[in-house]
């Protein structure tokens, strides 16, 4: 079988990785330097590990059962044929979102925000002046089709006890790539995508180091995207420094190619805006004729949303944008009567937005509002729920040939 083989290698690496990482802190040069060194064998002994235990299972699984095949060929080629939807955000609202969209079709691209700075990725960030990998692990790990041990390698934290206390492997490996390839982001992104065999792609919305950067309704600024609701007065704009970031062209090309294109769901000033705020994104998105729907959030955010009902979201993206940013919008109709839930939410001063259809379609959008809630430890959108009322939203207001 061999599987258990490559398992082994793959967590061998990993261990290779720990031990280089404490050794590579040594203040002794040769030291860090032989750190460094066992770090990077580490990172290859993983990646050898991950890619030969997926040829394995594929040699393994596929010849003795052809009936699978022929699904998987037909699913293929059903997901091929699909739509070209390019999801625009960050955070867990869009790799949630991802999950349920791929069984739709194979034609995605993830526009993904980098401009995160707490963490485990603000820690990288300030070490190896790389762009935020946070958010893009977590979108390669949402539209992967290798099996879930991979997902959960990528998506491992080490313990708090640990010289790499608070980072996610995936981070890890993100970071070393770039840093073995001549310290294109690009291009780590693009080989982590294959070692995962995700559906569609994830591109970052820019490879210039951004910080997301918040005028507040004072006047008063605040650098630093885990600062910004801190403050507790009102958002104002948000705009990043350097201000004249370049859009990734990956990004561009998928936009001009899009049947549909969906903003979020995420948090509006950390996680939507922060990739349309950079300059060339929302002209290309305002001149698509693609059909362009926001997903409005089910619950307000300290910080940054708190009072904002349904039109005030779609406000605040028009303000930053443009009016032709948007067709239509998506938002939750169901009430929300989960006591325990609610309770632990308004502790934080966060209550339901309020759906405000009237208000959304007096400006001219178009309006889905159906129960596309699920609660569990949280009130989030049920990612299965949001794709089957987005794919009914896209099929009734586009032709899309299969």
């Amino acid at each position: 079988m061999q599987v258990k083989r490559w398992v082994f290698t793959s967590l061998l690496g990993v261990c290779i990785v720990a031990i280089g990482a404490y050794f590579s802190a040594y203040p002794h040069h040769y030291v860090s330097s032989l750190g460094v060194f066992i770090f990077l064998c580490g990172i290859l002994f993983t990646a050898l590990g991950i890619i030969k235990m997926t040829t394995s299972l594929i040699t393994i699984f596929l010849p003795r059962r052809e009936q699978d095949l022929v699904n998987i060929l037909y699913q293929r080629r059903f997901l091929e044929r699909g739509p070209k939807i390019v999801a625009i955000g960050g955070g867990h609202g869009l790799s949630n979102l991802l999950l349920a969209l791929k069984e739709y079709t194979g034609n995605i691209t993830a526009i993904v925000t980098v401009a995160d700075s707490g963490g485990s990725s603000g820690r990288l960030r300030e070490q190896f002046d790389i762009v935020a990998p946070g958010d893009i692990r977590n979108c390669l790990v949402a539209l992967a089709d290798a099996p879930g041990i991979m997902g959960d390698l990528f998506q491992y934290r080490f313990p708090e006890k640990s010289e790499l206390k608070g980072h996610n492997f995936g981070n890890l490996f993100l970071t070393a790539l770039y840093e073995v390839g001549n310290r294109d982001f690009r291009h780590a992104v693009e080989l982590t995508s294959k070692i995962l065999a995700i559906r569609g792609k994830v591109v970052p919305s820019t490879v210039t180091n951004v910080h997301l950067v918040a005028r507040y309704k004072d006047g008063k600024i605040t650098e630093g995207e885990a600062k910004i609701p801190r403050s507790g007065v009102p958002i104002d704009r948000v705009f990043l420094n350097p201000s004249d970031a370049v859009p990734n062209k990956d990004a561009l090309d998928a936009i001009r190619e899009a049947d549909v294109i969906i903003l979020g769901p995420g948090s509006l000033y950390t996680s939507v805006l922060p990739n349309l705020v950079i300059p060339g994104i929302p002209e290309a998105i305002e001149s698509s004729s693609a059909f362009r729907i926001y997903v409005c959030n089910v619950m307000t955010q300290r910080g940054e949303t708190e009072g904002y009902t349904a039109s005030d979201h779609v406000r605040a993206l028009v303000e930053h944008t443009g009016k032709e940013i948007i067709d239509a919008v998506v938002m939750n109709a169901s009430i929300i009567n989960d006591a325990e839930a609610l309770l632990r939410y308004r502790q934080e001063q966060s209550i339901p937005v309020e759906s405000d259809v009237g208000e959304i379609r007096a400006m001219g959008y178009k309006v889905f509002s159906e129960d596309i809630v699920g609660i569990k430890d949280f009130v989030r959108h049920d990612s299965h729920k949001l794709t089957r009322v987005l794919m009914g939203a896209i099929e009734r207001n586009r032709v899309i040939r299969r």
